[in-house]
């Protein structure tokens, strides 16, 4: 079974869909879904939760099947591997049929209790009310450093305002859910996706909590493929870098020749400079590398858009219970 399943429920029920992505996430489950459930209903008790389990490795598919089991408003989608954190997002978001879809990652340092803060923020007539962090306990220096200055960066270097300091946490209205299933990307940055869309949007802050149970997922290695797609989803400037860099140094080697050539034929002398010929060459080799690397991330993009290939692949669900 591939993507795209559809909930047959009649969306009028559903106040609030609550997408919950987990990867190895079967310690946290019981108190995820005590206070989920506890926030929620002191809301409506018109919701439904969708847990997506992307491909993990541990229990955590037999604990959210326990818990559908138990209460009929969960509803959980399970991939056939791990397709990674966006996937599972985008997975939730396609299959929820709430007036109002709210996204929260499932290791709890997002506090459920703000659930309800976003909800009534969202009454105000917005069409997305994030969450901004105050405070981001239990990380180390390195990591919100890096995240700081990424998001900065990206701020910069876009032509659409992306929040800085947050995260997918956020609640979006039906309108924002289905022109964000519309993009068909495969390289997917829903909070980039969300504040490219527009609407009406504003936040409130929280403290974020350091992680209890469990390691985090988020390796180095993810947080720089995840910063690649950022960027390469939403800007063209490293490529304008690649572009600057090329003519600059056609110029500078211009003007060696030029250099060159006057030197032997008018002033008769012979460019000596071995070592400098090299340094120079390793130099230019390492431009023309790194230019045709940036290049080559775009067009990996282009070619996983082309392929036509899911975004993920639902092995097992209960959408239709």
């Amino acid at each position: 079974m591939t993507a795209h399943l559809q909930n047959n429920t009649t969306t009028n029920t559903i106040a609030i869909s609550v997408v919950v992505p987990l990867y190895n996430e079967e310690a946290t489950i019981p108190e995820l879904y005590t206070r989920l459930t506890n926030s929620i209903q002191a809301i409506t008790n018109n919701y439904e939760l969708i847990w997506v389990n992307d491909g993990s490795a541990d229990d955590t598919l037999g604990q959210m099947k326990k818990y559908a089991a138990q209460d009929s408003h969960i509803k959980y989608i399970s991939f056939s591997r791990n397709f990674g954190h966006q996937s599972a997002i985008s997975a939730g978001i396609e299959n929820a049929i709430g007036n109002a879809v709210v996204i929260i990652d499932g290791d709890l340092q997002d506090p459920p209790e703000v659930i309800a803060d976003l909800y009534a923020k969202f009454n105000e007539g917005y069409h997305v009310v994030y969450a901004k962090r105050a405070k981001r306990d239990g990380e180390t220096w390195f990591k919100k450093y890096t995240a700081k200055t990424f998001y900065r960066v990206l701020k910069n270097i876009t032509s659409i305002d992306i929040p800085v300091d947050t995260g997918d946490f956020r609640i979006i209205s039906k309108e924002i859910k289905q022109h964000l299933t519309a993009m068909d990307e495969k390289n997917k940055f829903i909070r980039g996706q969300i504040a490219w869309l527009g609407y009406k949007q504003t936040f409130i802050e929280y403290d974020r909590h350091e992680r209890q149970l469990g390691e985090t997922k988020f390796t180095v290695r993810k947080m720089i493929r995840f910063a690649l797609d950022g960027i390469t989803s939403f800007s063209n400037f490293p490529l304008q870098i690649a572009t600057f860099l090329g003519f600059f140094f056609s110029v500078i080697a211009f003007l060696v020749i030029l250099y060159a050539l006057y030197s032997k034929f008018i002033l008769n002398e012979v460019v000596n400079g071995w070592t400098s010929i090299m340094v120079a060459t390793m130099f230019l080799g390492g431009v023309q590398l790194l230019c045709v690397g940036i290049i080559g991330e775009y067009i990996s993009r282009i070619a996983n858009d082309v392929k036509k290939r899911p975004s993920f692949i639902i092995e097992e669900n209960n959408l239709d219970n």
